[in-house]
């Protein structure tokens, strides 16, 4: 049988095609991704895995009930439905958090439904960011803002919430974590377009008092600026702290995109519905990007949620209200790893919201600096890399939520998610009593 051979040299196009760049510029730079490394190592090893922020419980009974009704109700729900938004749902939106934020809103103008918040996010920034606005972040931050603010074309601009000191033996606090009002002040300039908030943040789950966000909303209004303003963890606020959307405040709706999600909301992170809030004037430009993206997200998950949460509006305020039960469980979870954490001599950051805390390790890198790894790899890195092969415990290195030239000032902390079921915290306890056990001289 006659083989047929071809060589480069012979056909020209073969080799210039092989030869062109394939990535896109605007991927260079940002190709790696923590979640895809962590969560590979975490799946090599015995490990429980407290990185990855989902919870591992079921939605609440009305919730799942919502979705076998979309799926088994009316057949024309396997259909597409309104590009911005499954009408129900928008018109719930709209009433829902019409109150909340003292705004008429209009289900048609005003609301957006997205593929998740992340997907509320990507569009807000390709519809807003352009080539060479600045875009200010609150680091640390959720890892995507940076990301998505290079893909548009834009120039992030850091400033870093700094800790208080703590008397000794004293836990933080994330509401120890403040802006210093005059570096933020210093980071407007005439091209600054966007200013990205979260609150409650994730990872510090920092909750921004009514005055901080008056000192941003001043700034926003002073220079002409954007609020993107990333709420999903708006109902898991803990202590009795008030979780307040800066759109709320005077002069802010005109100007404040509020991003929110269904998964959040009703421990249904896989359900992946989101959505954005906002004035007209702002909202005509994502559907733009939408439209010409995904165009539609799916009609049965949409159904699903707007039944969800048109009984919370039922329940709102009570102590039947799942936005009522769901922080008050959450916050047993979180003194329980609190307490846990501390047994090895771990030093949690007590948070006032979200699904997160962030845990101070400076005393081993005191006793531990050389852990393996890169010279120049962060220390936190190396120790959730150490902490997953030898105590069977996986977290998220903090550093990545940083700046790349602030990721050395913050490397003595690690971040662990404690959404979890009782079993999963049992089972986190019983590697910390091993580790416990081999401390002991």
């Amino acid at each position: 049988m006659m083989r047929l051979e071809i060589r480069a040299e012979a056909c020209p196009y073969l080799k210039f095609a092989m030869s062109k760049r394939l990535q896109a510029r605007r991927l260079d730079g940002i190709d790696h991704n923590p979640w895809v490394e962590f969560g590979k190592m975490a799946s090599e090893y015995d490990v429980v895995n407290l990185g990855q922020g989902f919870p591992d419980f079921p939605p609440p009974d009305f919730a799942i009930q919502a979705f076998q009704l979309a799926l088994n109700s009316d057949f024309m729900l396997n259909q597409y439905t309104k590009a911005f938004g499954y009408p129900p749902l928008t018109k719930i939106l709209a009433s829902f958090f019409g109150k909340l934020l003292g705004q008429e809103i209009d289900p048609l103008k005003n609301v957006l439904v997205t593929v998740g918040a992340y997907g509320a996010l990507f569009t807000a920034f390709q519809a807003l960011v352009d080539e060479g606005d600045e875009v200010i972040i609150v680091e640390p931050f959720f890892d995507c803002y940076e990301p998505m603010t290079l893909m548009a074309g834009g120039r992030p601009v850091f400033v870093t919430l700094k800790p208080s000191p703590t008397q000794d033996g004293e836990l933080d606090s994330a509401s120890n974590w403040q802006l210093d009002p005059t570096e933020l002040a210093s980071k407007f300039t005439s091209r600054t377009k966007a200013l990205i908030l979260n609150t409650p943040n994730n990872p510090v789950g920092k909750v921004f008092s009514k005055a901080e966000l008056e000192l941003v909303a001043s700034l926003c209004q002073q220079h002409d600026v954007i609020c993107i303003s990333d709420e999903v963890y708006q109902w898991l606020v803990y202590d009795g702290h008030q979780h307040i959307s800066i759109a709320s405040l005077p002069g802010m709706w005109e100007r404040t995109l509020t991003i929110g999600s269904a998964g959040k909301s009703f421990s249904a992170t896989g359900w992946k519905v989101g959505w954005a809030l906002g004035p007209d004037s702002l909202m005509k430009h994502l559907r733009t990007v939408h439209q010409n993206t995904i165009y539609h997200c799916p009609t049965q998950g949409q159904a699903a949620v707007a039944q969800s949460f048109q009984h919370e509006q039922l329940h709102f305020g009570q102590p039947s209200s799942y936005f009522v039960q769901l922080p008050q469980a959450v916050q047993r979870y979180r003194d329980h790893m609190i307490r846990s954490l501390q047994s090895v001599g771990l030093k949690p950051v007590v948070p006032q919201g979200s699904y997160f805390l962030i845990a101070d390790i400076s005393d081993f890198k005191t006793q531990m600096p050389d852990l393996p790894g890169d010279a120049d790899e962060p220390y936190d890195r190396r120790f959730v890399k150490w902490m997953i092969r030898n105590k069977g415990l996986a977290a998220i290195p903090v550093s990545v939520f940083y700046s790349t030239p602030h990721r050395k000032q913050f490397d003595h902390y690690v971040r662990f998610c404690f959404v979890k079921d009782e079993s999963t915290l049992q089972a986190m306890d019983e590697k910390l009593q091993k580790w416990k056990d081999e401390l002991r001289p």
